[in-house]
C-alpha cells in the first residue's frame, strides 16, 4: 500500500522498496529539501534498503548540493530520473556527477520501479 506525502515542492509516494518524488512545476528543489527527505527516510525506511525516484513530469531546477547531501544516506540504494518525452533538456549526465549510489535514467516509470525492486532484492 502507498503512502502519499504532499509538500510545498511537490508530491512523494512511498513504496516498500522506493519513493517516488513529483516536483511542482518551476521550483528549485534546493538543499533545504534534505530534512524532509530524512525525516522519511528515517520514518519509512530506517530498516530497510530503498530506491529514490524522480519522476520529472514537470519542469524544475536541481541544485546538485541535494545530491551530495543523499550520498549521505546509508541505505539508499540508487537513483532513478524518470523523464520519459516530457523534458526537453536532460541534464542528468551533469547531476550524475554528484551523487554515489547507481544513478540511472528511465523514459518509464514501470522501468524505474523494476530496477529498484531489483536493487532491492539483490542487496
Amino acid at each position: 500500500m502507498a503512502i502519499v506525502k504532499k509538500y510545498s515542492v511537490g508530491e512523494i509516494t512511498l513504496y516498500d522498496t522506493h519513493m517516488i518524488a513529483v516536483m511542482n512545476e518551476g521550483i528549485t528543489v534546493k538543499t533545504d529539501l534534505y530534512a524532509d527527505l530524512l525525516e522519511i527516510v528515517q520514518e519509512h525506511y530506517s530498516n530497510k534498503k530503498f530506491v529514490y525516484i524522480t519522476h520529472r513530469v514537470n519542469s524544475y531546477a536541481v541544485d546538485p548540493g541535494i545530491y551530495l547531501k543523499m550520498s549521505k544516506i546509508d541505505n539508499l540504494l540508487g537513483f532513478a530520473v524518470v523523464y520519459g518525452n516530457t523534458i526537453k533538456f536532460d541534464n542528468t549526465d551533469f547531476e550524475q556527477s554528484f551523487i554515489s549510489v547507481p544513478f540511472k535514467t528511465f523514459k518509464t516509470l514501470h522501468a524505474a520501479k523494476t530496477w529498484a525492486k531489483t536493487l532491492c532484492k539483490d542487496a
